[in-house]
């Protein structure tokens, strides 16, 4: 049995579950979400709260309890108040740009690196384009796409440069230094 799942899921005001043929719907002021359930994992809504239960004498249940206790959680935060990245790009002349559903990075190479915006996620680019903000009602697509745009140009440990999530921090290196002869 799981640690987490024991606890329940908070419902805020204006979001609905519904579970039906194997399936969870959660819908909210941002969209509405859904999920398979394992067949075994059920829920119980009891007044502003959820709880994820698992069937008794099923073997193997149990560590999937806290995972869907979990994605239910992430389902219900998403479509109440939703999900956000932050990416800042440190070097001279890094920017970025978003020409409709693509979004344009500058970040040291010669050629522009153009990414496709996702379906459900939403970019904002602030402070003279040097910060980009991932938004979505989906937690695993936004870590997802704000990891993509990360891994273009990962931070470099000697000057450290390049794409970061914001309050990450690098350790920077000692460059090489000229031997003593």
């Amino acid at each position: 049995m799981s640690r987490k799942g024991k606890f329940p899921v908070p419902m805020p005001k204006g979001v609905e579950v519904k579970a039906e043929n194997g399936e969870i719907h959660v819908t909210g002021p941002r969209g509405s979400m859904q999920q398979k359930l394992m067949s075994g994992i059920g829920i119980e809504l009891e007044g502003d709260q959820l709880n994820v239960v698992v069937q008794e004498g099923l073997d193997g249940l149990g560590k999937f309890h806290g995972l869907y206790r979990s994605l239910i959680n992430n389902m219900v935060v998403g479509v109440s108040t939703g999900f956000e990245k932050k990416l800042e790009m440190k070097g001279v002349g890094y920017r970025a740009n978003i020409q409709g559903n693509i979004l344009d990075l500058q970040v040291g190479y010669s050629h522009p690196t153009q990414l496709d915006i996702p379906q459900g996620i939403t970019l904002a680019i602030e402070e003279k384009n040097t910060l980009i903000i991932v938004k979505g009602n989906d937690k695993q697509a936004v870590g997802q796409f704000a990891a993509a745009i990360r891994t273009i140009r990962p931070p470099e440990p000697y000057q450290g440069k390049g794409i970061r999530y914001q309050g990450e921090f690098v350790r920077k290196k000692a460059g090489k230094t000229a031997s003593k002869k």
